[in-house]
């Protein structure tokens, strides 16, 4: 399944769990699954990025490819010529713009309008409302949300093998891609290298450049990962 048509099954799943909507939360929740045959070690920790026709010249790439090689760098990753480089890394990244609808409840308002006379108006249905004195009404609301995604492939040079493949979603309520960048590329990256097949949810605290803030950490549960603000999430001991 190639990246596009992966993206799109994830992103629905995303939209019910939308973390930056109306600033209801304190920090951005990204879904990171990761495939790996890792067997590197600190001294092949060299690479250089490759790209797609399509990324060549492009200004938005080098600003992606900026931030993922300060994640690299403090997973030991070293950036030289591609002639010299041990690891190619290849990047992917899209947004994509969806409708999540959210039932609300409408309540009843007891204070009664009043008509030019002063006399108390209370509608067509009297004074309790269309919905009676027993509870609300619902009424649907449609927000946007947008899907972003960003996915890192690590290839070896020598042999084409794909050693480590990571991919990063999350939704918000804004279409900026590059808003969200951060937050992905230190969600992807944190404990490199992640278990073949690991799925998990990392919280990063909101805040200016990429995460970095003075609140407390997130709490995690067992399959999730929260990373410090303005910090580095400890990397597990790789051969």
């Amino acid at each position: 399944m190639n990246f596009d048509r992966w993206a799109s099954v994830v992103r629905a799943a995303l939209g019910l769990c939308v973390v930056w909507l109306a600033g209801c939360t304190t920090y951005v929740q990204t879904q990171v699954t990761a495939f790996s045959d890792w067997q590197g070690s600190d001294a092949t920790r060299t690479y250089a990025f490759a790209r797609t026709p399509d990324q060549q010249n492009s200004i938005e790439q080098s600003t992606y490819e900026t931030l993922v090689a300060n994640e690299l760098a403090k997973n030991a990753f070293r950036q030289v010529p591609e002639a010299s480089a041990h690891y190619r890394v290849e990047l992917a990244y899209s947004i994509r713009s969806d409708l999540m609808t959210v039932r609300q409840p409408v309540y009843y308002d007891p204070w009664p309008m009043y008509g030019p006379y002063g006399r108390p108006y209370w509608g067509p249905y009297g004074a309790w409302g269309p919905f009676g004195p027993w509870g609300p009404g619902y009424v649907d609301q449609t927000y946007p949300v947008y899907s972003h995604a960003l996915q890192i492939r690590i290839i070896d040079r020598s042999t084409g093998r794909e050693a480590y493949k990571v991919t990063a979603m999350n939704s918000a309520g804004e279409p900026s891609l590059i808003g969200a960048m951060p937050y992905l590329v230190r969600s992807a990256l944190a404990d490199f290298p992640l278990g073949n097949g690991t799925v998990r949810t990392v919280k990063i605290p909101l805040g200016p450049s990429g995460g970095t803030s003075n609140e407390a950490s997130a709490s995690v549960g067992a399959n999730e990962r929260s990373v410090a603000p303005g910090g580095v999430a400890t990397a597990k001991a790789v051969e």
